[in-house]
């Protein structure tokens, strides 16, 4: 990682967390991200993706506060549109930490450490597999069949790219997927907490009753 840049853009956004080896769509519309893109669009094509925490509603505009750990991503695909809009297709990349933030420019900058997870962490046994498999399908129910079918046993997803996707794509709050992306080496087994948990508070009553539906094939 030693070859990327120390200071990136940041798109604080309340609702996405990033994770390495997904890809994530934006339609960027804002003036100052756009000034954004258009800075980095001949340079290094990175985007900080973090998460707003807190009262952010009442100082979106400003500066409202971040959680210190994010994921950047690389921009794959850029156009254009003729008002000055982007969409942009965003790929993960690494994880980050914000040691400071600069703030001489419409959009946030940060100068970052970066902390990538080791792809050999989130791999797992056949042991831990199956139990993923079965809480999944739990969780999910029917469509985690069909998915599981088209990522593991067709497409042939295993290890990180299978824990990163579904910690992106499960239907799980921001905050859970904050704590997922901030687990790093532990979180083949956060990812396994969540899902007990989430399935242990569905059993107490209709105010836990809201499954997960939305896992993305």
């Amino acid at each position: 990682m030693s070859s990327l840049p120390e200071i990136i853009p940041i798109f604080p956004l309340p609702n996405v967390v990033l994770f390495p080896d997904v890809e994530l769509p934006l339609h960027i519309f804002e003036p100052r991200y756009c000034q954004m893109v258009t800075d980095i669009a001949e340079d290094h094509r990175l985007i900080g993706m973090v998460l707003l925490k807190g009262d952010w509603e009442h100082d979106y505009y400003g500066h409202p506060d971040l959680f210190e750990i994010g994921c950047a991503g690389k921009i794959t695909r850029l156009v254009q549109l003729p008002d000055g809009r982007f969409n942009l297709i965003l790929n993960g990349l690494s994880e980050f930490r914000i040691e400071r933030e600069l703030r001489d420019r419409s959009y946030r900058q940060a100068d970052v450490r970066w902390c990538p997870t080791d792809a050999e962490a989130l791999g797992f046994d056949l042991a831990a597999m199956e139990k993923l498999r079965q809480l999944l399908f739990t969780y999910v129910g029917k469509p985690a069949q069909e998915a599981w079918h088209s990522l593991v046993e067709e497409r042939g997803l295993r290890g990180a790219e299978l824990i990163n996707f579904l910690c992106f794509h499960l239907d799980l709050n921001p905050i859970e997927k904050q704590t997922l992306l901030e687990a790093r080496d532990e979180r083949v087994a956060c990812l396994l907490d969540v899902l007990t948990f989430r399935i242990e508070e569905r059993k107490l009553g209709p105010g836990g009753a809201k499954g997960g539906s939305d896992l993305v094939q």
